[in-house]
């Protein structure tokens, strides 16, 4: 397997304009491929979230085309080279990739290593196995919560810790995802801001300026730095409800 995957918890950073602080790796992460299909269905303004795209990639000579522009999105992705799918209500973003049949002719391309996958917030949600730890109110109702199962494991982008200063009645992003694992048993590794998964084959690695948490059923949470190598998370399986 060659998957390349470029997973962001966030397309946009404070002073930048989105995706500046992680312009480097995409011209990497894209290699010959400039040009980049683009998934804007998380958010409503398709044509204004493609064409922000494409001013943010100009730099790097990309030309973003929005899969909502061509004919037949999936006949267009079984020669694309790259797809960005961007962030957005993760719930909307499903139903569409759903009803457009999307999620099989991603996987297969992706797994194959013809396809390379960029996803940021939402779009790096749809990279796991499920919908399930997504931050996102369900807006809409998708037909199930699988998604494209690019990786064995769970994301969280945005992580964010519990600010002791502040008096929050709520459960804590840490205890929703804790009420996740005692129904499933899978990992789930909290992106922080600033932070991306680079996968290669069978190579993945944090990357960024900022680290990420990861929480097991039954285990004390684990923190990882940037340039930690997260490859063992590709061998370890997932069992969802399964109730602990």
């Amino acid at each position: 397997m060659t998957s390349q995957l470029l997973l962001l918890s966030n397309s946009h950073a404070p002073g930048l304009r989105p995706l500046e602080h992680v312009w480097s790796t995409i011209d990497e992460f894209l290699g010959d491929n400039r040009t980049l299909y683009f998934a804007p269905y998380a958010i409503n303004d398709y044509d204004g979230y493609t064409q922000q795209t494409q001013e943010a990639l100009q730099p790097l000579g990309v030309t973003v085309i929005g899969l909502h522009t061509v004919a037949n999105p999936q006949q267009e992705l079984e020669l694309a080279g790259a797809l960005f799918v961007g962030g957005g209500n993760s719930f909307r973003l499903l139903k569409k990739l759903q009803e457009l049949n999307l999620l099989e002719t991603v996987r297969r391309r992706v797994e194959s290593g013809a396809l390379r996958y960029m996803g940021s917030s939402a779009g790096s949600n749809m990279a796991c196995p499920s919908l399930r730890t997504t931050n996102d109110m369900p807006i809409v109702q998708p037909s199930s919560f699988a998604a494209f199962g690019l990786i064995p494991f769970q994301l969280n982008p945005h992580y964010v810790d519990a600010d002791p200063r502040f008096v929050y009645m709520g459960e804590t992003r840490e205890r929703r995802i804790q009420e996740f694992l005692e129904e499933n048993d899978v990992p789930v590794l909290g992106l922080r801001e600033g932070a991306w998964l680079r996968r290669q084959g069978q190579q993945l690695r944090l990357e960024g300026v900022a680290g990420a948490r990861l929480m097991r059923r039954a285990a004390e949470a684990q923190e990882f730095t940037p340039g930690s190598d997260l490859s063992w998370l590709l061998e370890v399986p997932a069992q969802f409800d399964t109730l602990q």
